[in-house]
This record gives structure tokens, C-alpha cells and sequence, in this order.
């Protein structure tokens, strides 16, 4: 993952941290929760994106295809498998801050 691609994503995390945390009333907490899933969703929409391209770009490295050259294929492999794992740890945390929340006492 190329260091934008990297310096984009630490600021939508950042941006989403700073959204998490400025509930003030219930009704912009619902706001903000649907505001966070579209978010996500577009993040995760984008991560399945790049995993397609990648293996669109080895298929057609394998079928011999004029245009596509190896660098091309492990580059957008390797972009691919970045974003998955960055993606693997966001809802670990997810996971985890939602536990934790749950265990609170009321």
C-alpha cells in the first residue's frame, strides 16, 4: 500500500475516532452509528474491490495476457493483501472496544 494510500486511511480512522467521540445526544449517536456503518461498509466495499482486482490482474497474468506484467500483478497483490489485514485489525478493535463497553456495569 502505496504511503497516500496509508496517509488516507490514518486520517479516516482518525476522522471516525473524532466522530465516535462527539455524541453529545442520543439522537446524533444514531446519527453518527449510521454515519460510522456506511463508512465501514465503504471501507470494506473498497477492500473486496482491490482483492477482486488482484485476482482479476493473476488471471489474466496466467492466461498470458499482453499488457499485464508480473511487478503489476505482486504489486497490486501485495496493495490488496495490506489493506485486508489493515482492515482484520480495525475490527479486532472494534470487537474488542465492544466488549469492553458490554462488560461495563449499567
Amino acid at each position: 500500500m502505496s504511503q497516500i494510500d496509508m496517509t488516507r486511511m490514518l486520517a479516516d480512522l482518525q476522522r471516525l475516532a473524532a466522530q465516535a467521540q462527539a455524541t453529545t445526544t442520543v439522537k446524533q449517536a444514531e446519527t453518527q452509528a449510521s454515519d460510522f456503518s456506511s463508512l465501514f461498509k465503504q471501507a470494506v466495499d473498497g477492500v473486496n474491490g482491490m482483492q477482486q482486482q488482484a485476482g482479476k490482474l493473476k488471471k489474466a497474468f496466467e492466461l498470458g495476457e499482453p499488457g499485464v506484467d508480473l511487478p503489476q500483478v505482486m504489486v497490486a497483490s501485495q496493495k490488496a493483501s495490506v489493506a485486508f489485514s489493515a482492515m482484520v485489525q480495525v475490527r479486532n478493535k472494534l470487537v474488542e472496544a465492544y466488549k469492553e463497553v458490554m462488560s461495563m456495569p449499567v
